[in-house]
């Protein structure tokens, strides 16, 4: 690479680097408030929370890198072209193909990164931050599994397959010991949700008690029973896909594909997590445009806002498809890709304006 394309690639990821550390701390200030409700449950502490904090800064690093990346371009294309470097350049016979393929280069870097931070760095720490805040506001109980979720409520053991919304649950098991470990009764339901006393709705209950005589069974439609479990207790194993690396997501879906069971929700996951990698190369090439095309006499601030803005709107855009599409029955590669498709649009269409 020539000497210009490494000074290009420095100014970009320096400036990059420097947004990305804003970003970070104001996200980091807007969650450590969010959990001032819970400082003081339990044995959650200030300490913990800040704990908790840091560890999900790099799930806050990879969501954010598109955003910063475009912002970091667009800060550092600015400043070279109101020192005329940019001129200069152009002017020495560096074409617009030769930006556009050390952005590039600068956008593969930061995809390098973003791949090694979602799929090595954030999922453990992101675990590991929720089971220190979840243990330390619910010591009380204990906890096991994996891929599911098993919990122990005095002498009840309660086993969830999975989380459809943050307080409602799939295939839930219930199984009731007495005093001397004796199995008493066992009970299932489809489905189950938990309002904020705790209070459990259990939809087509069936259980099987067990008697020194034999068995009976009891079925209802509607079952409501109280505990001390709360939906952020069960939701700390419960398979997240946002919490996924791409592997993770890939054997689950397999998983749940032999198994006849529905994945379109970590498909979406899948394909957002992969298109957003596209979508941090596309945003680089994005704000060429802004410094040699028609926004090139407008100035910094200008061209800084209409760039958060298009950051704003990728983000918005991403989050409302991944959280409707499968409500409205989108396709989970169309609800993907979508975002990143116009957003390819865009940068292709302003791109042919640049002279």
């Amino acid at each position: 690479m020539p000497i210009l394309g490494r000074y290009l690639l420095r100014t970009v990821l320096g400036y990059t680097a420097l947004t990305m550390l804003v970003l970070l701390a104001l996200g980091a200030l807007f969650l450590f408030i969010s959990e001032q409700d819970d400082i003081g449950t339990g044995t959650y502490t200030a300490s913990q929370a800040m704990m908790y904090v840091m560890l999900n800064l790099p799930t806050f690093a990879g969501q954010l890198l598109p955003v910063a990346a475009l912002i970091g371009s667009l800060l550092g294309l600015g400043n070279l072209a109101r020192g005329s470097e940019l001129v200069v350049m152009r002017a020495s016979g560096i074409t617009t193909f030769q930006f556009c393929s050390w952005l590039a280069i600068a956008g593969l870097i930061l995809a390098v990164l973003m791949v090694g931070l979602t799929e090595f760095v954030a999922p453990p720490l992101e675990k590991y931050g929720r089971q220190v805040k979840v243990f330390s506001k619910y010591s009380e109980f204990s906890f096991a599994g994996n891929r599911g979720t098993w919990v122990r409520d005095g002498d009840t053991i309660v086993g969830v397959e999975q989380q459809s919304a943050l307080s409602r649950f799939g295939g839930v098991q219930l199984f009731r010991f007495d005093a001397s470990r004796r199995l008493v009764s066992v009970a299932r339901a489809e489905s189950a949700t938990v309002n904020k006393s705790n209070t459990w709705k259990l939809e087509n209950f069936a259980e099987t008690r067990f008697t020194p005589d034999g068995t009976t069974v009891r079925k209802q439609p509607v079952e409501e029973i109280r505990s001390a479990l709360s939906p952020d207790f069960l939701g700390l194993a419960v398979v997240e896909p946002q919490a996924m690396g791409i592997r993770d997501l890939v054997s689950y879906m397999e998983h749940l594909n032999r198994n006849s069971l529905d994945s379109s929700r970590f498909e979406l996951a899948f394909w957002s997590r992969i298109a957003r990698v596209v979508a941090l190369l596309l945003v680089l090439v994005l704000s060429l445009p802004f410094a040699l095309g028609p926004m090139r006499n407008s100035g910094q601030g200008a061209r800084t806002v209409v760039g958060i803005l298009i950051g704003a709107g990728f983000v918005l855009m991403s989050q409302t498809l991944e959280n409707s599409g499968q409500l409205l029955g989108l396709s989970p590669l169309l609800t993907g890709w979508l975002p990143t498709a116009l957003l390819a649009v865009l940068t292709f269409g302003m791109l042919t304006r640049v002279r």
